[in-house]
């Protein structure tokens, strides 16, 4: 007994120790082209695959100590996404910054104000304000200036807040622990989409599974599961279907859910949808044929959007006519551009293949482990039904990744019973030969090992574009605290630090957030194509041109290669341009307007 003790605890002693020796030694403030990959130290990538191993070995233990496994869990979280949060001096994610500056905009107005139109479609963070309401009494109540001071470490909170979430759905189709906890583990380490940082989106995603655990849970219809009460019916692995429900118990359920829903309506615009195609799935088995829930879930996100969400839903409602159908255009990612760079190109290819191989354990699971896909099917369902929202939204270039998060939870579950043997503990299970539990017990360690080594460039590789140095802040934040009022502040493209502060103030222009074609028109003669769109009414115009700007637009090819010092090299030579700032780290110009008695400028709606 006590050798499996040691060597349950003793892998977790020794990565903690690697970790914390790695820690000191990455060098972020000085990332090339490969992010962060090339600066993790090699005690960082051994840890990784100790905990791994660690795991692997917990898993024995797993029926009579679950903790265990449970805990490599979370320690295999610290280590993936503690770093920016312990080492970075700025906010990771640039655009983490304009949550940062809603929720500031909401503590000194202490108001909100859905129905006013504002730059860069900030207005629709007041249509769903919940994450930022809840956060500025975050910051109230810690005492602090702002949500800078914990943003970082979003990740980390919410991937632990997830793990006791996905682990009662995933009991409720399993018995097995090993397949649970490899199942979380999967999640972890296929979760590299990166809406799990300071956003509306994290904080949706739990709310929309912990309403989804409860229906799998407490829904269940009277005389819906036939055999699958019966052991003998069921995987080795495989729960039993929780007790069927009575319809009043199931009303009081909805009941409690409503506050629930509303929350998430209260947050996010497109989880509540999300949401409502996942009841909508499940009515369609005989399971949990339920529809009150989905109509009040249905209801009270329609009495939403049409109330406090209703300037972008109509937008939105506009937009159809042109996205409904077009597939090719709504499983785009971003803005379409072709990734340069080794760090960016490693990374896409990495997202591929980690999505490749999550989905194809999936498939080998359903197909081998019928038994458990009969029984865990509402999961299935669940998790395939975001797929046809590809042929209605593009949702701003994000409707790829959207549709991967919320199928992500089932997806992991499926691949865990690819690589976890049929038998329960130590037993022979009458569903799986001694060749496939031979087979399983190389290809569980070697598949998380390999999963593993994929997160990192997955989620690393393009941190150069994640990092802002504070001397950059710092002179964006110089520059729109001292803008006038109504001022237009441009800029290459809104990643940058502190891009959207005083969003309420200044009107913002990102000129390279579009089709390729167009920026290759606006490189030929920058100032020509800028200037008619430009104010005329006396207000000022400033140009902010910053490191993380030429970073972000080269590894998403926004920008040709040296597209971004072209640019600004032609600004700094027009007349119409002069430079307020430069460093390091970026250049500020302002507009000088023609003067009086020039021609009339053609007009230009940017």
């Amino acid at each position: 007994m006590f050798p499996q003790v040691l060597f349950t605890w003793l892998p977790l002693a020794v990565a903690t120790a690697l970790w914390t020796y790695a820690l000191g030694h990455i060098d972020y403030r000085h990332m090339g082209d490969w992010g962060l990959i090339d600066r993790l130290p090699a005690a960082f990538y051994l840890s990784l695959a100790v905990l791994t191993g660690g795991f692997v070995v917990s898993l024995r233990r797993a029926g009579t100590a679950p903790w265990w496994p449970g805990l490599y869990g979370v320690a295999l979280l610290f280590a993936l996404k503690a770093p920016p949060a312990i080492l970075y001096d700025s906010v990771r994610y640039p655009w983490a910054s304009k949550h940062d500056a809603v929720v500031s905009h909401l503590l000194a107005n202490q108001e909100l104000r859905p129905d006013v139109p504002l730059s860069g479609n900030m207005a629709a963070y007041d249509q769903w304000p919940g994450f930022f309401t809840l956060n500025a009494g975050l910051v109230r109540a810690f005492g602090v200036d702002a949500a800078t001071s914990y943003l970082n470490w979003a990740p980390l909170f919410y991937g632990v807040v997830l793990i006791p979430v996905l682990v009662l759905i995933y009991r409720t189709f399993a018995e097995d622990w090993r397949l649970v906890w490899t199942g979380v583990w999967i999640f972890e380490v296929a979760n590299w989409v990166g809406q799990d940082y300071f956003s509306p989106q994290g904080l949706a995603l739990i709310l929309d599974l912990s309403v989804l655990a409860v229906v799998l849970r407490h829904f269940v219809r009277p005389r819906a599961a036939g055999g699958l009460r019966s052991r003998a019916h069921l995987d080795p692995a495989a729960a039993t279907v929780p007790p069927p429900t009575t319809r009043r118990q199931r009303a009081v359920c909805v009941v409690i859910l409503a506050p629930l829903i509303a929350a998430i309506n209260f947050t996010h615009q497109l989880t509540p949808v999300m949401l409502c195609v996942a009841l909508l799935a499940l009515n369609l088995t005989r399971r949990y044929r339920n529809p009150g829930l989905l109509v009040v879930t249905a209801v009270i996100m329609l009495i939403w959007d049409v109330t406090m969400g209703r300037p972008l839903f109509v937008e939105t409602l506009a937009s159809l006519k042109e996205s409904v159908g077009n597939l090719l255009n709504n499983s785009r990612a971003g803005y379409a551009g072709e990734l340069t760079g080794p760090g960016p190109v490693v990374q896409g290819r990495a997202d591929i293949v980690m999505v490749l191989v999550v989905a194809a354990l999936a498939a080998v699971a359903v197909v081998l482990r019928r038994r458990l896909t009969r029984s865990a099917l509402p999961l299935l369902v669940v998790s395939v039904a975001p797929v046809p929202l590809f042929a209605v939204n593009d949702y701003g270039g994000e409707m790829l990744f959207r549709v991967y998060l919320f199928g992500l939870p089932g997806a992991a579950f499926f691949a865990a019973a690819a690589l976890v043997p049929a038998g329960v503990g130590g037993r022979r299970g009458r569903a799986g030969s001694v060749a496939r539990r031979r087979a399983a017990a190389v290809a569980l360690p070697l598949v998380l090992v390999l999963l593993v080594a994929g997160f990192v460039p997955a989620y690393y590789g393009k941190e150069r574009m994640y990092y802002t140095p504070p001397a950059e802040t710092a002179m964006v934040t110089k520059i729109l605290d001292t803008a006038p009022r109504g001022s237009m502040i441009l800029a290459v493209t809104g990643s940058f630090p502190q891009a959207l502060r005083r969003y309420d103030q200044l009107e913002h222009w990102y000129v390279a957030e579009q089709e390729e074609p167009q920026n290759a028109i606006m490189l030929r003669d920058p100032v020509g194509y800028l200037e008619p769109g430009l104010p005329r009414d006396g207000r000022p115009v400033y140009f902010v041109l910053t490191r993380t700007q030429d970073v972000y637009t080269a590894g998403e090819g926004l920008l040709p290669t040296g597209g971004f010092a072209e640019l600004r090299t032609k600004l700094e030579a027009s007349p119409r341009f002069r430079v307020l700032d430069r460093s390091p780290y970026g250049t500020v110009l302002q507009y000088v307007p023609p003067p009086p008695g020039a021609p009339p400028q053609t007009p230009f709606a940017p």
